[in-house]
């Protein structure tokens, strides 16, 4: 992808808490707490910005319904781009794990089902899969320091999408 690599999650937190804060009956913006979120998203860019990073074009909303299949060719075709930018490829692996645990077809999508989420081992081989995928076979080292950076930016995935969520609700109100 031509262009600067330049990591953009942090601003879209930074812009969307500015938005949640606009849109939120200020009631609900205290019981989420949104006043203390500047220092949170602070404190995570802070923690995960001193690490080395693998920044790379994430898709940053990899779920079911994103990832097509044809079912003669089993090739797959990944679509809707409109939240796709540069960032950690640990945050875009977060995020696909997150979105593991939510169920688009059911009445309640919002309602997370964590036994869905990817365990352990998948997780290992997914990354290992992952990792592999540029010709090379990764060490065990490689493996779990991406592993440990996928666990931490879970945090900053939720982050995300919750804004989004109070943003979503707050536009039609």
């Amino acid at each position: 992808m031509p262009g600067p690599k330049r990591v953009l999650m942090w601003d879209r937190l930074r812009n969307w808490l500015k938005t949640a804060k606009s849109v939120c009956p200020s009631d609900e913006a205290k019981e989420f707490r949104l006043d203390s979120l500047e220092k949170e998203i602070a404190a995570l860019e802070s923690e995960f910005s001193g690490e080395e990073q693998c920044i790379g074009f994430c898709h940053n909303d990899l779920q079911y319904g994103n990832i097509m299949i044809d079912e003669e060719t089993k090739a797959l075709t990944i679509i809707d781009y409109e939240y796709a930018s540069f960032n950690p490829i640990a945050f875009d692996i977060a995020n696909h794990f997150c979105e593991m645990a939510a169920d688009y077809h059911s009445e309640e999508p919002h309602i997370l089902d964590y036994t869905k989420y990817a365990d352990v081992d998948e997780r290992k081989r997914f990354v290992q899969t992952y990792l592999s995928s540029s010709g090379e076979e990764p060490d065990a080292e490689k493996i779990k320091d991406l592993m440990n950076n996928i666990e931490k930016y879970t945090l900053a995935s939720h982050l995300v999408w919750g804004l989004w969520g109070i943003i979503s609700v707050g536009s039609f109100a």
